[in-house]
């Protein structure tokens, strides 16, 4: 039975259109609030299994919460944050080194470059990495403050995790609390099953290319092997154009080398397809590479670069709840 006030709001319209307009104008307004709360949450869905396993084995509450934080924020802080500067210089020599290979492999695939312009396009899109390389690394310390915030309200979400949930089944009718419970550990697995398995993926697919690179003797191996672990966070279309840069310098070596390394990514990914995604990602939401492509698109055009990480979760999230209403919607129709 649907409550008088929700069914007198759904059949007057126009009470309908204002409640979705002001509905939309807050969450416009508070995007940036929301963003951090998301990834919040994906973050606590990640770490929940290592705290449920300390939980289990009596470790008091605070204890089972912090240390996995600690190792979390130690690996963060110890390992991968001072490291993003060199990252963050690789790459940038790798960009601005590119127009030289393309001019180099005119002559291989027979096409005519305007590398003046190639260059004017990169220094425009890039704003001149490689002398950015200090402000783009100043930039990303500065928002340090922000990711320092969000691994915070993660960690709260974690600690009152199950008066949290308590309180969100109590909003629900009480024939509806199981279901809402199942839902919930849906989208927990979901989320952090899926952030787990992209680390994983992108830590493999790195060390495997460079690994590959290497073996080739293809210059700036370290460089493509940080771009291509870095865009496997974005699927469908990351690897792929991670592979380019890769072809053209190894190009500049030969037609053939070009082919064996356009083989060798195709391989790798072969490999992630076949091999790594079905064992890591096995719990994780399976996508149309079509509707994953979409949602990129739409996420990078409204929230950016953020919105394109977060493209695929925020569906995966959506489609929990989908399925949740549908089967909600075929029971009540029983």
């Amino acid at each position: 039975m649907k409550h008088p006030v929700l069914t007198y709001i759904l059949k007057n319209q126009v009470i309908f259109a204002l409640l979705l307009v002001i509905i939309f104008w807050i969450v416009l307004e508070t995007r940036t609030i929301i963003i951090s709360l998301f990834a919040a949450y994906i973050i606590k869905a990640a770490l929940h299994p290592y705290v449920d396993f300390l939980r289990k084995r009596r470790f008091p509450q605070i204890l089972a919460v912090a240390i996995p934080y600690i190792i979390t924020l130690a690996f963060l802080f110890l390992l991968i944050f001072p490291l993003f500067p060199f990252f963050i210089k690789q790459i940038a020599l790798l960009i601005n080194q590119l127009p030289n290979y393309l001019s180099s492999d005119e002559g291989i695939f027979g096409l005519t470059l305007d590398t003046s312009q190639i260059n004017r396009i990169i220094a425009s899109e890039f704003g001149n990495i490689s002398k950015n390389a200090l402000s783009l690394t100043g930039a990303f310390f500065s928002s340090l403050f922000a990711i320092f915030t969000v691994f915070v309200v993660g960690f709260y979400l974690l600690l009152y995790e199950t008066p949290i949930r308590r309180s969100v089944i109590s909003m629900f009718p009480k024939d509806k609390t199981r279901q809402a419970e199942t839902v919930l550990k849906q989208i927990d697995d979901k989320l952090g099953s899926w952030l787990r398995g992209q680390l994983i993926l992108s830590i493999f697919i790195g060390i495997i290319t460079y690994v590959v690179l290497v073996l080739l003797n293809v210059d700036f191996a370290l460089s493509l092997a940080l771009l291509a672990g870095l865009l496997e966070i974005v699927p469908s279309i990351g690897p792929t154009i991670a592979a380019v840069p890769a072809v053209i310098i190894a190009a500049n070596t030969s037609l053939p080398m070009a082919i064996i390394v356009l083989c060798a990514y195709i391989g790798i990914q072969f490999l992630e397809n076949n091999v790594l995604v079905p064992r890591i990602m096995a719990r994780a939401v399976g996508l149309n590479p079509l509707v994953v492509i979409l949602a990129i698109i739409v996420g990078a055009t409204l929230l950016g670069v953020i919105g394109a990480l977060l493209a695929v979760p925020f569906l995966s999230f959506c489609i929990v709840i989908f399925n949740s209403l549908k089967a909600n919607h075929e029971l009540d129709n029983l």
